[in-house]
C-alpha cells in the first residue's frame, strides 16, 4: 500500500500556467518544463505531488486553463547523498539556529533537494513552517538562522536588509604581510561567467567587508571577516581580490572543475551572529561549535 503524501512536510514550488493551446494540465507542464519527462510528471500526479491552488491533489487529465495556479514538489532522481551531519544549536517558538557543515546546501537547488539543511530540519523538527532568514554558500560551514513561526517571520527578516545583525566569519588563507590590518575592502560585485561566479567591476561600490588577522601560522593566517553587505560569494571574492584566496576554494581565484573532496573543505566558517531581538529587545548571540583546522 502506498503511503499518502503529506504536502505539509515539504515546501512546494508554484507555477501559474502560461497562455497556450494545451488540452490538459499534463501537456502544459511537459512543454513548460522540458527537462522533466512526461513519465516523471505522470509519476508525480499518481503520488499526489501536483496540487491546485487550494492544496488538493489533481489528476493529469485535468483540462488546461490559462493562469491556473499549481503547486508541485521538486525531486531529483538518484539524488547524491551528502555524508555530513548538521547540528541544532537553539530552538524556541520563533527561531531555530543550526550549524551547517561544509558541502550541505541550505535550500533545494539544482541537483540537491532532500539533502539540504532546510529539508533535513523540517523532517527532524516536524515543522513545515521553517524558512531560512539568510543563506550561506554550500561550501561554507557555520550558523544559519531559521524562522520557525510565520507570525513573527517578517520582524526577523528585516534584521538583514536593515543591517541590524552582526555577522562574523573566520577564514584560513595565505598570509598577507604586505597589507596593514585591520582593513576595509569595498567593491562592486556582479554575476559573471559562468553565472554562479561573482567578479569585481568598475562602478559604485555595492559590497563591503571588514577584515582582521586573528592568528598567524607560518604561510597561513586565520582571518576574521565581517561582511557589512551580503552579496553572493562576497567574502570569497574579496579575499581573492586581496591576494589570498581562501584555502580549498573551488571557485576563486580560479574555477576548478573538481568533484567535492570532503577531506578538503573550504576554509570559511560563519562563526557568530549577534542582534537585538525585534520581539523582546534582548541581545541574542549565537556561536558555531565548528572549528577551522589548519
Amino acid at each position: 500500500m502506498t503511503t499518502p503524501f503529506d504536502p505539509a512536510r515539504q515546501q512546494a514550488s508554484t507555477v501559474c500556467l502560461p497562455p497556450g493551446v494545451w488540452a490538459t494540465v499534463l501537456d502544459c507542464l511537459c512543454d513548460h518544463f522540458k527537462g522533466i519527462s512526461r513519465e516523471q510528471w505522470l509519476d508525480r500526479f499518481a503520488r499526489g505531488r501536483v496540487l491546485d491552488a487550494q492544496g488538493q491533489a489533481i489528476v493529469a487529465e485535468l483540462p488546461y486553463r490559462r493562469g491556473m495556479r499549481l503547486h508541485y514538489f521538486r525531486e531529483v532522481a538518484n539524488e547524491k547523498v551528502i555524508p555530513v551531519q548538521e547540528e541544532i544549536l537553539h530552538i524556541d517558538e520563533h527561531l531555530v539556529v543550526a550549524d551547517k557543515p561544509h558541502f550541505l546546501p541550505v535550500t533545494p537547488t539544482g541537483e540537491y533537494v532532500e539533502h539540504t539543511l532546510l529539508r533535513r530540519l523540517i523532517r527532524r523538527l516536524d515543522n513545515p513552517h521553517l524558512v531560512p532568514l539568510h543563506r550561506i554558500d554550500r561550501h561554507t560551514a557555520g550558523l544559519v538562522l531559521f524562522s520557525a513561526n510565520p507570525h513573527s517571520r517578517s520582524a526577523y527578516q528585516r534584521l538583514f536588509p536593515e543591517r541590524r545583525i552582526d555577522k562574523h566569519y573566520q577564514a584560513i588563507a595565505a598570509a598577507l604581510p604586505e597589507r596593514a590590518f585591520p582593513l576595509v575592502h569595498r567593491s562592486r560585485l556582479v554575476h559573471g561567467e559562468p553565472f554562479f561566479r561573482m567578479h569585481e567591476v568598475e562602478g559604485a561600490d555595492n559590497s563591503e567587508t571588514h577584515a582582521c588577522v586573528l592568528e598567524k601560522n607560518g604561510e597561513l593566517w586565520r582571518y576574521g571577516l565581517s561582511p557589512v553587505t551580503g552579496k553572493t560569494h562576497q567574502l570569497r571574492v574579496h579575499m581573492a581580490a586581496l591576494g589570498a584566496g581562501i584555502c580549498n576554494d573551488p571557485f576563486y581565484p580560479q574555477l576548478l572543475n573538481e568533484q567535492d573532496d570532503y577531506a578538503k573543505p573550504l576554509k570559511l566558517l560563519a562563526q557568530s551572529l549577534r542582534f537585538e531581538d525585534p520581539l523582546t529587545g534582548e541581545m541574542r548571540y549565537f556561536e558555531s561549535r565548528l572549528k577551522l583546522d589548519w
